[in-house]
């Protein structure tokens, strides 16, 4: 589906500002996500205000200490990340990297979380980067450094393996395909990192990579992301 230069990318409607991609209409209408879990992003309900994370996490915490996503992985989101990865539409980095710096500066503001010192993106291995012809989450890392004025390592996190899509394979086997998926070439001692991806389903490829940082000696992991599957 082609858009119209100066036309917002969810509805097609004119801009006033053409740089900003998206209306604002179209922001508004993008659901967050319900109360859920700081930790994982799940929904719950806590029945004792001093708890700061659900059961599940409670009982086996993912390696990251929080995870902030914009919305559920539903519409209008959904598709512009399917557009943006599987159309090759690579100015469509800007568009999602907006909306996340939106919502990141909002719960920044309300003090829900600190600015990293460190901002690193799942990798791609070699082979997906030819066959795409861009990576898709690099470009959305390296447009929040320059606005969040916080540091980008395209090259800390590399993808070893060619592992198998994830999305392609039952929750039992995801761990398994990801074992040795990643290596770390610098150093990140003591640094608090973020880790952006676009969507987080089970969380596992997000979990080996914090995994990996922290074992590295990071204080801190958080994971960010566009969307997170309910």
């Amino acid at each position: 589906m082609l858009t119209i230069e100066g036309n917002c990318w969810l509805c097609q409607q004119p801009l006033k500002l053409p740089c900003q991609g998206v209306c604002s209409f179209c922001l508004k209408s993008i659901p967050l996500m319900p109360q859920c879990c700081p930790r994982c992003a799940l929904p719950y309900e806590p029945h004792d205000e001093q708890l700061l994370a659900c059961g599940r996490c409670l009982k086996q915490p993912p390696a990251w200490q929080q995870l902030i996503t914009v919305s559920p992985y539903q519409a209008p989101l959904r598709k512009l990340i399917h557009r943006y990865k599987f159309n090759k539409q690579p100015q469509l980095a800007f568009v999602i990297a907006r909306i996340f710096l939106l919502f990141w500066l909002m719960g920044y503001r309300q003090n829900q979380w600190k600015k990293p010192d460190l901002l690193v993106s799942i990798p791609m291995h070699p082979h997906r980067l030819w066959q795409r012809g861009f990576d898709h989450m690099a470009l959305i890392g390296e447009k929040l450094s320059t606005w969040l004025n916080i540091p980008y390592s395209g090259n800390s996190l590399t993808r070893t393996r060619d592992t198998l899509a994830q999305i392609t394979l039952e929750r039992e086997y995801r761990l398994s395909n990801l074992k040795g998926a990643f290596t770390l070439t610098t150093t990140v001692s003591g640094l608090h990192i973020a880790i952006i991806d676009d969507v987080i389903t089970t969380g596992a490829t997000m979990n080996t990579a914090a995994q990996l940082l922290i074992c590295a000696g990071a204080h801190t992991v958080d994971a960010w992301s566009l969307c997170r599957t309910l």
